[in-house]
């Protein structure tokens, strides 16, 4: 019996194993950018924000690394709501926040896009989408 429960858990930990060395390429996209860019031609994602800052063979794919999308925003004070409209003690300061967005997209040899990793960002206003996904899923 002890020899059984050996030998399955010596195989349950070999299986945990092989599974955690596996990648995938491919699969479901993890966000709104690969949403929309996933399976499309890299060459349409190029002419569209600009050429590539650098690439880098990665087995059967490319690695290439974008940038772009400079900008600045301003995001206003805020203040302690007293009510009926008034505002009290200033909370934050108004602040002038400069934007970019750097994506690493990985691209098949038939220059297909098949992953977008987003290497620099700025998180939304409000709770909204992130400047990368605001600025690379916009139409």
């Amino acid at each position: 019996m002890n020899l059984l429960k050996s030998m399955t858990s010596g195989l349950i930990a070999t299986a945990c194993l092989a599974a955690a060395g596996c990648t995938t390429t491919g699969g479901l996209p993890k966000n709104e950018i690969e949403t929309r860019w996933n399976g499309q031609q890299a060459g349409a994602f190029f002419a569209k924000f600009g050429p590539p800052v650098s690439d880098a063979a990665s087995g059967a794919s490319t690695l290439y690394t974008w940038r772009g999308g400079f900008n600045t925003r301003t995001v206003p004070a805020t203040y302690e709501d007293l009510g009926d409209g008034k505002k009290g003690k200033l909370l934050t300061r108004a602040r002038t926040e400069y934007l970019r967005c750097e994506v690493q997209l990985t691209v098949s040899s038939d220059y297909v896009i098949r992953g977008v990793r987003t290497v620099v960002d700025r998180p939304g206003t409000n709770g909204g989408k992130s400047y990368c996904a605001e600025f690379l899923t916009a139409d």
